[in-house]
């Protein structure tokens, strides 16, 4: 087991779906700070800025750029991310599914909605985890999960965050989009240092306030995906939407785009 988790960070994971993992990152602080000016004076086209009109602040996210931006790759590759990873999948190989940036400069009140990763994906299965690690202090804009909402009947409707409408049909298939804060859920939320990492699954429902402060709040996630993770097709268009990658439901994500960064062998 690598030294920085023990098995109860592997309980918490696999029971709540989420879990603190202190100092993941914090030999790679300033690498993955040089990524995020980069990501920002180069947006990739997958970039957004996620204000209307009259909102206040700036809302940024970016993602898909770890091939483009050297210090992203360096920390993928060099990093005990994927290790880790593997621990709390119980997973053999880890594969780099994707990167995301999300910035929120001081005096953004518009918070993350509540949502869940897996419905906007075209991955299956249950190895795959998403670290989110801060590269400034946090206390009110960290990161809030929902302990437990791993394991719902039902995925959660995406919606898109600018329009807050629905990212694919609403149907039966779905749960609405629950406010976990008025119905009395169990949130999970940390303080975090630059360098710490929430470890969550891809179906555990997640969100974030505002960034009321007076400081930046830039965050960094990296999705990873273990051995039972396969392609599967989506009631529209994914996002990411990886175009043309040319795989069928059930295959394994192909490795050229999706790289093995790290193997048990």
């Amino acid at each position: 087991m690598h030294s920085l988790i023990t098995q109860d960070h592997i309980d918490a994971f696999r029971n709540d779906g989420v879990v603190l993992i202190r100092d993941l990152f914090s030999d790679h602080v300033e690498d993955i700070r040089a990524g995020i000016e980069q990501n920002l004076a180069q947006p990739g086209e997958y970039a957004a800025e996620n204000l209307t009109d009259g909102e206040s602040g700036r809302f940024f996210d970016d993602y898909c750029n770890w091939s483009r931006i050297a210090p992203f790759e360096q920390v993928i590759r060099n990093s005990p991310a994927a290790a880790v990873a593997a621990e709390l999948m119980g997973s053999k190989r880890v594969q780099l599914f994707h990167d995301h940036v999300l910035i929120k400069e001081p005096g953004t009140s518009k918070p993350t909605p509540w949502h869940q990763d897996s419905p906007y994906y075209f991955v299956n299965g249950t190895h795959n985890v998403s670290f989110w690690a801060p590269m400034d202090p946090v206390t009110d804009a960290t990161l809030r999960c929902v302990a437990g909402s791993h394991q719902w009947e039902k995925p959660v409707l995406p919606t898109r965050w600018l329009k807050n409408d629905d990212f694919y049909p609403a149907t039966d298939a779905y749960l609405p989009v629950p406010d976990p804060d008025a119905q009395g859920m169990q949130i999970r939320e940390w303080p975090m240092q630059p360098g710490d990492a929430v470890a969550f699954a891809f179906s555990t429902l997640h969100g974030a306030r505002g960034n009321e402060s007076t400081t930046r709040r830039r965050a960094f996630s990296l999705r990873l995906v273990g051995d039972d993770a396969r392609y599967v097709e989506r009631p529209g268009p994914t996002s990411p939407p990886f175009p043309g990658h040319g795989m069928l439901p059930g295959e394994r994500l192909r490795e050229d785009w999706f790289p093995t960064i790290f193997s048990a062998d």
